[in-house]
């Protein structure tokens, strides 16, 4: 007669769980790719590394590379070359999966990848707008605090 409890008692527990166990959600689809027919293109160009962002107008990322994430190493990642690899791999990406065809570029630091990116966006078959240095440039800051000197 004690069997006959316990399974009953298991038996009610189970049923409990079963109808507090919340219900799962409906599967998400995944969303659509997203469709870009103009954008923008970021490099930053130092002495070490080339970094390029492509993004929209409102300024989401669709793509990034840089020479380093493209196998360069050491000096290496400084040069035109990887430059020019690291640009045309973003671009690529991008005018694949989101469907760039005009872009505008943005050019920042001094490093040797500046041209070489730039040429390798029109190797990509990406129609250049604009191209614009926003390099910061130094003017000797503010003027300090206390009085002038004689």
């Amino acid at each position: 007669m004690a069997e006959e409890e316990i399974k009953d008692k298991t038996a009610e527990a189970t049923e409990a769980t079963a109808e507090v166990a919340p219900k799962t959600k409906a599967a998400k689809g995944k969303k659509g790719k997203k469709i870009v027919n103009a954008g923008a293109v970021h490099i930053q160009a130092t002495f070490n590394n080339t970094i390029i962002s492509v993004t929209d107008k409102t300024g989401a990322v669709l793509s990034a590379s840089s020479a380093g994430a493209n196998g360069f190493r050491g000096s290496k990642k400084g040069t035109a070359f990887a430059a020019g690899v690291a640009a045309e791999k973003a671009l690529e990406f991008a005018k694949k999966n989101h469907a760039l065809n005009s872009v505008d570029v943005y050019v920042s630091g001094i490093g040797l990848g500046r041209d070489a990116a730039i040429r390798a966006i029109s190797t990509v078959g990406i129609r250049i707008d604009s191209i614009t240095d926003v390099t910061p440039i130094a003017h000797g800051g503010v003027r300090p605090k206390g009085e002038r000197k004689p």
